[in-house]
């Protein structure tokens, strides 16, 4: 059995965690192949979105950490791992080049829930739930979690989620802002599907300078962000799609784009 599936239709790619057993907990194997995957999309021409989801009940329980034992590291150990696994695997999302999309069902927790988060836009059932579990184990917050839910929800928030680690039910998470939508279980698949070919028959260029925008703008200062912004137009002024869209827009019709 395949614990990560791979599949490409409508110029989407489809990463789908397959694990239903552990609820998707990840292994280091399955996250190289994740980040493997993210990056092959990330430089694919003919992809133009990707949707990271889970079988099961769970969309990801986070780290599997039943091979890690239970001997105290070296120094250095614990860092150099979390740097290498975790870390990397929440970078390929933020920097993939694609819109990633993703379809929250059941558990999201620890590294799971911060997966899904990293996610440009997070669709959940009304069965999802996020958990910053981490403190249920005296355990720091790591896989970017203390970067990433500050930044979504405030630093208040993000003290009662991690201080705490009770599960956030979808329409509360869709309250506090930290998933797009919350829709019934049994339309998850499709609506993600939607979202996703919307996004692939769009702009790719653009669509990728200005997430890679956003993700910027909160580290930065405004004279490095209008900077930024500036350079970034320049060069989507290059596109196809750009010039296709400003011609469609004087001769009154639809843009026909080609994802360049």
């Amino acid at each position: 059995m395949d614990t990560v599936r791979y599949v490409t239709a409508e110029r989407v790619a489809y990463v789908t965690l397959n694990r239903p057993e552990a609820l998707n907990a990840v292994t280091p194997a399955e996250r190289e192949e994740v980040i493997r995957l993210l990056s092959d999309a990330s430089a694919d021409p003919e992809l133009g979105a990707v949707v990271l989801s889970g079988t099961g009940r769970g969309f990801c329980a986070g780290a599997d950490l039943r091979g890690s034992g239970s001997a105290a590291p070296l120094p250095g150990d614990v860092a150099r791992t979390i740097r290498l696994g975790a870390q990397r695997l929440i970078a390929a999302v933020l920097d993939c080049e694609k819109p990633v999309i993703a379809a929250v069902n059941g558990t999201a927790a620890g590294l799971g829930a911060h997966l899904a988060l990293a996610c440009d836009l997070v669709l959940a059932a009304e069965s999802a739930r996020f958990i910053e579990v981490f403190v249920r184990r005296a355990l720091v917050p790591d896989g970017g979690g203390a970067y990433l839910l500050p930044r979504l929800v405030g630093p208040h928030r993000a003290k009662e989620l991690m201080f705490f680690g009770d599960a956030l039910r979808a329409p509360e998470a869709e309250r506090l802002g930290l998933v797009n939508r919350v829709v019934p279980d049994e339309e998850l698949a499709k609506t993600a599907r939607e979202w996703a070919v919307r996004l692939a028959t769009g702009p790719t260029r653009t669509l990728a300078l200005t997430k890679q925008l956003l993700n910027a703008s909160l580290d930065s200062d405004r004279n490095s962000a209008f900077t930024a912004e500036a350079a970034a137009q320049e060069l989507n002024m290059a596109t196809h799609d750009a010039q296709e869209g400003l011609r469609a827009f004087t001769e009154r019709r639809s843009p026909e784009f080609r994802g360049r």
